[in-house]
């Protein structure tokens, strides 16, 4: 993980919006988590652990030739088709790790990295919630995110800082920390850049809140204190914030682990 180059500093009066409403995000851990890997249940129906190990192969088995550096597609694997107590052990298995995002636009769901990095739960449901796609996918990010963000977007306004930057050169950071900004500036940039559909929660560095903006490639990215205050407020211009992002070298060190826990269930269903 690459420290932050940016200058940091608490966010005194005049620098954010006193008539702003608070929003609502999910609760955050007060430090960074290490990799544990996860434990097979004791007390399982074998069918079950048996059917969970399986799916788990043919995606390692999908992930395994997959060069992240590459443009090709990223292995994905529906689960639809699984028992609902296997359905359970895989989401044991693969546990929560450090991303979880939200979609809430024309496409909606949502998504978990698992404790493997790199390698995501996505679920994809209707208007009325109901569950219509779910499945592993590997990569620095599912290719929904991207997707979604980008369809609900449109090109940036004409704001110097932001047009001067084009693919794939590395993001162009704006830090709004360093700016005296006003209530009135405020209403100005959400007038400018309205939310958008994608909310990304980062627990890689501290307590890290991304959200996409309507204007292509514009992200708001937010970082807090363990008091939840905030100490860095910043735009990206970038397809996505890196800080959102499944390293090449963390999906390598996945395939690994991966692998292990597919052995100790293997165990597991023998025993």
């Amino acid at each position: 993980m690459k420290a932050l180059s940016i200058p940091v500093r608490v966010v005194g009066p005049g620098s954010q919006p006193e008539e702003q409403e608070p929003l609502q995000y999910l609760d955050m851990p007060h430090e960074m988590d290490t990799f544990r890997m996860p434990l097979v249940p004791e007390r399982t129906d074998a069918e079950a652990l048996s059917e969970a190990r399986d799916v788990l192969q043919e995606f390692l088995e999908a992930l395994e030739p997959w060069d992240p550096l590459l443009a090709s597609p990223a292995p994905m694997l529906a689960l639809t088709g699984l028992s609902p107590a296997a359905r359970v052990i895989v989401n044991q298995m693969l546990g929560d790790g450090e991303v979880s995002i939200k979609l809430d636009g024309e496409r909606r769901a949502h998504i978990q990295e698992s404790v493997f990095a790199g390698v995501w739960r996505v679920c994809e449901l209707d208007a009325d919630d109901r569950l219509i796609g779910d499945w592993i996918e590997a990569g620095a990010i599912p290719s929904i995110v991207l997707d979604a963000a980008h369809a609900a977007a449109a090109p940036a306004p004409a704001i110097v800082e932001i047009v001067q930057r084009k693919p794939p050169s590395p993001a162009h950071v704006i830090n709004l920390t360093l700016f005296p900004l006003t209530p009135e500036d405020h209403r100005v940039l959400e007038k400018a850049l309205p939310v958008g559909p994608v909310a990304i929660i980062s627990r890689g560095f501290g307590n890290c809140r991304i959200t996409s903006t309507l204007a292509r490639n514009v992200w708001r990215v937010q970082y807090f204190n363990t008091m939840n205050t905030l100490i860095l407020n910043t735009l990206e211009i970038v397809e996505a914030p890196e800080v959102a992002l499944a390293a090449p070298e963390d999906i390598e060190d996945s395939r690994e682990r991966l692998s292990e826990l597919i052995e100790w269930m293997s165990e597991s269903c023998t025993a």
